[in-house]
């Protein structure tokens, strides 16, 4: 008898796991169904698997294959592809506009709370809402203006001078390559630690990254991680069993360096002109919490970003030795001596600007799209509706490289910014890489002054040689930012 009753219990718990069974199939496959032809979204172009499921997306993500996989989306759909069952991206300058410019009228769109990761108890001018934002871009607005700017040039040309000198004695006249990615975050990130903390992080007089430094890319490579697990249910919970744990120890001794410099700085009571003491002056604005939030973004976005674009404009000039003469040509006949490369001067060099602009185009330090969310109620995004909820975004590489914003997308011409005839039907206002309306990038007048200012001095007092020149160095991944390969350079002193 007690053998019938096992059997009866063992049937019925069969039977229950065939129940429950195929209520998940069908609830997946309903899903499915629903996702493919009844959503809002469905009839926008795109691989079915994506708008089934974020699986596909979400494996691209932790992979680094985003930014290449939504590139290749809108080659084969168009200017707007379904990437997900509920986000659209999008490629064109009026989508552009829609998402992220001023809105007369209208309030913006709200970030995407999941992927814009938020620091434990402190907002950032990336993560705050829509008053606090304004409250703390007005604070800091001085602190990147062009009179900031010419205060601190002093400061600024002593790290770029400093980056020579090493430069000159650690190429041996040519003989040895140098890793020109390391120098570059050396230098930006030994200008920005100043600018921020009063005190750099001593990267150019070491010759050798600061153990902040080093962990800063696999914080990004984590940030990646944890943003995919939140779109999974309970995903954040099983992180320490997901995330390489080599990856969870970065983020926490990040957030626990982040804490001791301000701290630092914070003991020295004393008037600063450098961006904590913007912070300092408005504390009703800025609790300890933001403060340190915001020196966090400030040293990443201040110094990776700029150090990104110097890689990438360095490679494409040495991948094309015409554009690279003739930005050489207008270095040195502009300038005498050294002494003469300026903020102002340094401004004045057009044919600089434009590669500097057609390397933001080829290589865009932040190659991702910015997702949005749309208001409740929907809203028109490039001349069609779109329902309230949907994820939106430009990737900006993606639409950098389409032939439908720019003629020959995958070639290096900085006439191209010129003026030049051949390329006057390029749509150039879908070029915005340091993004555009209320959330647009505070810190664009200091990136294009470190930029201007370093490659002009590198120009001036070396010639460049491309050390691996069979390999295709733009072939990186990315994890919000790119995954940086070494940029090998023979530099060879100018003799005057």
């Amino acid at each position: 008898m007690a053998y019938l009753n096992e059997l009866s219990s063992l049937g019925s718990l069969l039977a229950i796991s065939y129940v429950l069974t195929i209520l998940a199939v069908s609830y997946v496959l309903g899903l499915a169904i629903y996702n493919l032809y009844f959503h809002p979204l469905a009839s926008y172009p795109g691989p079915k698997l994506n708008a089934i499921s974020r699986i596909p997306y979400l494996w691209a993500l932790v992979n680094g294959n985003q930014v290449r996989q939504v590139h290749d989306l809108h080659q084969q759909y168009g200017i707007v592809v379904r990437v997900c069952p509920d986000e659209l991206s999008y490629i064109s300058a009026e989508a552009f506009k829609d998402i992220y410019a001023h809105r007369q009228g209208k309030l913006e769109m709200q970030k995407n709370k999941i992927f814009y990761t938020q620091q434990p108890g402190g907002t950032t001018l990336l993560t705050t809402n829509r008053e606090d934002h304004a409250l703390q871009r007005r604070s800091l607005s001085h602190a990147f203006s062009d009179s900031y700017l010419r205060q601190q040039e002093v400061l600024i040309q002593k790290y770029i001078d400093l980056l020579i000198q090493r430069l000159e004695q650690h190429a041996d006249d040519g003989s040895k390559p140098l890793n020109l990615v390391s120098w570059y975050n050396f230098t930006t990130f030994d200008i920005i630690g100043d600018l921020t903390f009063g005190e750099s992080f001593d990267c150019l007089e070491k010759s050798d990254y600061h153990p902040w430094v080093s962990m800063i890319f696999s914080n990004m490579k984590a940030s990646s991680y944890l943003k995919a697990l939140k779109y999974v249910p309970g995903g954040t919970g099983i992180s320490s069993l997901i995330v390489p744990k080599r990856l969870l120890e970065t983020l926490k001794s990040h957030a626990n360096i982040i804490t001791e410099k301000l701290n630092q700085r914070l003991a020295l009571k004393t008037e600063r002109p450098d961006f904590v003491g913007n912070m300092q002056r408005n504390e009703k604005t800025f609790s300890f919490d933001n403060m340190k939030a915001n020196s966090s973004l400030l040293i990443i976005a201040g110094s990776e970003t700029t150090a990104t674009l110097l890689s990438g404009v360095t490679y494409h000039l040495l991948r094309n030795p015409n554009k690279l003469n003739k930005v050489i040509d207008e270095v040195r006949t502009t300038f005498a001596k050294p002494e003469d490369i300026t903020m102002a001067s340094a401004g004045t060099l057009d044919y600089m600007l434009a590669c500097l602009n057609e390397a933001l185009r080829m290589y865009p330090p932040a190659p991702v799209g910015l997702p949005r969310i749309v208001p409740e109620g929907g809203d028109m995004i490039a001349g069609k509706w779109v329902s309230g909820g949907t994820i939106v975004s430009v990737c900006h590489y993606a639409s950098y490289h389409s032939a439908t914003n720019f003629r020959n997308p995958e070639c290096f011409v900085p006439e191209r910014f010129c003026g030049d005839e051949m390329y006057a039907d390029d749509n150039r206002s879908v070029f915005n890489p340091f993004s555009t309306g209320p959330r647009n990038c505070i810190g664009k007048n200091l990136a294009y002054a470190e930029m201007r200012l370093i490659l002009s001095k590198l120009l001036f007092n070396f010639d460049l040689e491309l050390a691996d020149k069979e390999r295709d160095w733009l072939d990186q991944k990315t994890y919000s930012l790119w995954e940086k390969q070494e940029l090998n350079v023979k530099l060879k002193k100018v003799v005057r």
